[in-house]
């Protein structure tokens, strides 16, 4: 009988300087297809009336449910050390004046 471990590949990731410093987003716009998912991180700032994507990440269906139940341990994980997070108004849900594929319900 063969060990599973000995067919997986390692997967080296890297993280050059630049991406590791990351990019502050308050808005998450999701929209969808029938093959992928497309989530637009944007930053709004009070007072301006124009915000700008500031990254865009494409997903297959597959993919993207992959991350919600990845986003779904780790809440629950934080929550379990440092209690639960607090959701206080009505969240902010944009014109969709951005472009790519519209949501579908």
């Amino acid at each position: 009988m063969s060990d599973n471990k000995q067919h997986q590949q390692q997967l080296n990731i890297e993280l050059n300087e630049e991406v590791a410093q990351g990019i502050y987003s308050n808005l998450a716009v999701i929209t969808h297809s029938s093959s992928e998912f497309v989530v637009d991180f944007v930053r709004i700032m009070p007072g301006i009336p124009k915000a700008n994507v500031k990254s865009r990440i494409i997903l297959t269906p597959e993919h993207a449910k992959r991350l919600l139940m990845a986003l779904q341990d780790n809440l629950k994980k934080y929550e379990n050390v440092h209690g639960p997070i607090r959701i206080s108004g009505e969240p902010v849900i944009p014109p969709m004046t951005f472009g790519g594929p519209a949501a579908q319900a």
